[in-house]
């Protein structure tokens, strides 16, 4: 059953305020309340902001919404101070910063300028292939609109699961953790979402997961380069981004703007795959057929002076392993030539973390700052 705002905001009117024996909803300190599946996001204005006074509100507001709500809801809330007779923001002063993901050494972004290139396809066969290379390696799915992860790992209908501390453990499989919203709502169900409540929600993804120590965070992008993309890698401190595109002009032209947004903030690109490069029919093994354009995205690496990290051939194993969960980097590399090129691109794309690193453009172990 879906969780409605009055069954919220009944459960809020048991925490009282131990200053004056109100409870927080009549004295109207409860406001910008979102509800999509399970997540529960709302801003709690209160008259003292300090730890000593907010811990015990916000620790009762959870168990309340736990006890009368949902056992499993996630919960977001933003603590302002209040000023007046209303809720209001109020300026103030930075919070000293705090570590997080101090176990995960890099985080690699998967990007695209556009839709439908073959990034989700990209991102899941790197995080495989970093694995089966021996590297520990975690995926984050931050597509809120969009999530593939679920079906391209045979997870559809799963759900993390939550410690003690009420942090999400991610799923795990073909030694990848994985976590997705794909996971967190159901199959069917539309995320109706602005910008805010989706970068409140990639930080959750983050802050409140346990990742544990990793090598590699892949975080797979959604397609652009507008708000959600810019809150996330001002969010998070990127060891680079990779860039995927197809051949054709109309990918190549988004992919030139994915390169320059990474640019603009200050995010080395680690280089461009060129995925749906040409087709080999099995009867033919000799033969290449570029049905999108020839070397696209090779040119424009070099034009943009980036690393090309290969071409991925359309295979029909490619789209029948992403829709069957078992990605194509799960076979022995001299099985397919897709699952060949995709450990390639896994090593080159170690190469060029390790390259930045050695350049001290990226910073080893990756410390999350937020502020």
């Amino acid at each position: 059953m879906a969780i409605s705002k009055s069954q919220v905001i009944n459960a809020l009117q048991g925490v009282i305020d131990p200053h004056i024996g109100i409870d927080i909803v009549t004295q109207n300190l409860v406001d910008d309340l979102v509800i999509q599946d399970k997540f529960i996001s709302f801003t709690l204005y209160l008259p003292d902001t300090q730890d000593t006074y907010t811990k015990p509100i916000l620790a009762k507001c959870e168990t309340v919404i736990r006890e009368k709500v949902d056992k499993d809801a996630v919960l977001d809330i933003d603590v302002q101070k209040k000023t007046g007779d209303t809720p209001k923001p109020a300026p103030q002063a930075p919070a000293e910063p705090e570590d997080l993901l101090a176990g995960v050494k890099h985080i690699i972004a998967v990007a695209s300028g556009k839709g439908g290139v073959g990034k989700s396809t990209v991102a899941a066969n790197l995080a495989v292939s970093l694995a089966n290379a021996g590297h520990r390696v975690g995926l984050v799915d931050t597509d809120i609109y969009g999530p593939s992860i679920p079906t391209m790992f045979q997870l559809r209908g799963e759900r993390p699961n939550i410690n003690t501390r009420r942090k999400l453990i991610p799923l795990e499989k073909y030694g990848v953790k994985l976590l997705s919203m794909g996971f967190l709502v159901d199959q069917d169900d539309a995320v109706v979402w602005r910008g805010p409540m989706v970068s409140s929600a990639v930080k959750q993804f983050l802050t409140e997961v346990v990742w544990g120590d990793l090598d590699y965070l892949i975080m797979d992008l959604p397609p652009g380069t507008g708000d959600i993309q810019l809150t996330i890698v001002q969010t998070v401190p990127l060891a680079g981004a990779v860039i995927v595109s197809t051949p054709q002009d109309v990918a190549l032209d988004d992919a030139r703007k994915g390169v320059a947004m990474f640019r603009k903030v200050n995010v080395p690109v680690l280089g461009i795959v060129e995925n749906m490069a040409y087709f080999t029919p099995p009867e033919l093994p000799g033969n290449k057929y570029y049905i999108f354009g020839r070397d696209g995205a090779r040119n424009l690496a070099a034009a943009q002076n980036v690393p090309f990290l290969g071409e991925v051939p359309i295979e029909q194993i490619v789209r029948e392993g992403g829709d069957e969960g078992v990605p194509v980097a799960t076979r022995n590399p001299g099985e397919t030539p897709s699952a060949q090129v995709f450990s390639a691109i896994a090593r080159r794309v170690v190469e060029e973390v390790d390259k930045k690193s050695a350049k001290g453009e990226t910073s080893e172990p990756i410390k999350i700052k937020i502020r």
